[in-house]
């Protein structure tokens, strides 16, 4: 069964994708979009799905270090609703706290430009998510 992930921002929906059996996580794609216009990511998301036959999105749910949920991980929430109406695909959140810090310090150790990491954090965030969820529900 393969699976999405997902790491969700204003501007941008960094795209993971897993295998057919559902064990590694890899880049897909970014997509950039106008700020906070969620409806396009949200169709677009279903369009991939369908395309690549996913029916299950692992979707970055970014709580603050404390655990609470802000303005961001409602985002989410409604992101993860609108898809689940609009489709019949199942919406997985996962926390997302620190990948950044991970992708930005391997990018970093691996001698990725600057600007290569930049237009790549999103999707490699997406891929962290992802492999975080799989490993879990694996082992």
């Amino acid at each position: 069964m393969k699976y999405i992930g997902l790491d969700l921002g204003s501007r941008t929906l960094g795209i993971a994708i897993s295998d057919e059996l559902g064990i590694l996580a890899r880049s897909y794609d970014t997509l950039r979009f106008k700020d906070d216009d969620y409806d396009f990511a949200i169709d677009k998301t279903i369009e991939i799905c369908e395309k690549e036959k996913v029916s299950t999105v692992v979707l970055g749910y970014p709580k603050h270090m404390n655990g609470d949920a802000g303005v961001r991980a409602q985002i989410s929430v409604e992101f993860k609703n609108k898809v689940e109406e609009k489709s019949n695909i199942k919406v997985i959140l996962e926390d997302e706290r620190l990948t950044t810090v991970i992708v930005d310090r391997a990018m970093i150790s691996g001698n990725v430009k600057r600007k290569d990491r930049h237009n790549k954090k999103d999707e490699m965030a997406a891929v962290v998510i992802l492999q975080n969820y799989l490993d879990k529900v694996r082992f």
